[in-house]
């Protein structure tokens, strides 16, 4: 399993409790090492869940966080800021992807794991949404639940597992494809996390989904982190 570091610095307790899959925190510091992010950033956390990766985000970058999650209460998440110390750097929202608050070009980068792959999929998403969140020279740094190769017709022993769900689960060629042919951005990184078998067994209790990695016997269960700037800038 990779080393990380900065997640090290967590109370493991605190994690176990806050997380709603996969450990998150390792997540976001693998795809954060292909980012350049820096005190004063604005930065959208997009699927934020419980907000430990925008704990993780404000602390570890002193970037000004918007956390938002479709499927948390705000006032919960802003507890959990408070707790943590970075109520001063970090904000909560409840939104759905389509219609977020926030103007054309707010951000300096967006971030988002374990989320995205449920509204990203879409032709149309990239291009006529979340590309327009960021401003030109702005960076996004995205990691999703997918598999080692393309899968048309579903995987014949993983998919039960999962159902209809297994087909917004795509290989890093197929993201990459997705994102580049929209000509917004440069990617800088897509990529298969390290051992993303052992990354996927690490959630909690209903969460470490026992079932599908034991049948995952020939490794093809992934997360797809990509990192990538959007063209016509320089981020300053």
């Amino acid at each position: 399993m990779k080393n990380y570091p900065l997640t090290q610095k967590y109370d493991p307790v605190w994690l176990s409790e806050n997380s709603m899959g996969p450990n998150p925190l390792w997540l976001m510091e693998d795809v954060c090492e292909h980012l350049d992010l820096r005190p004063g950033m604005k930065v959208l956390n997009m699927g934020c869940g419980k907000g430990c990766t925008s704990v993780f985000l404000a602390k570890e970058f002193g970037v000004t966080v918007f956390a938002v999650c479709l499927w948390i209460d705000p006032t919960e998440n802003l507890r959990r800021f408070e707790e943590a110390g970075v109520a001063d750097k970090v904000y909560p929202f409840r939104a759905e992807a389509h219609t977020l608050p926030f103007a054309d070009g707010f951000f300096d980068a967006v971030v988002s794991v374990d989320s995205y792959h449920y509204y990203g999929t879409c032709d149309r998403y990239f291009p006529m949404q979340f590309s327009k969140l960021v401003k030109p020279g702005g960076q996004f740094g995205i990691v999703v639940p997918g598999y080692s190769k393309e899968f048309e017709d579903g995987h014949p022993t993983l998919g039960p597992f999962i159902g209809a769900e297994e087909f917004i689960f795509h290989s890093n060629s197929w993201w990459r494809k997705h994102w580049e042919k929209t000509k917004i951005v440069d990617m800088i990184a897509c990529y298969d996390i390290e051992d993303s078998h052992g990354v996927w067994s690490s959630g909690h209790g209903d969460l470490a989904w026992p079932d599908f990695t034991n049948a995952d016997t020939q490794r093809e269960i992934a997360f797809v982190a990509m990192a990538a700037v959007k063209k016509g800038g320089n981020l300053k």
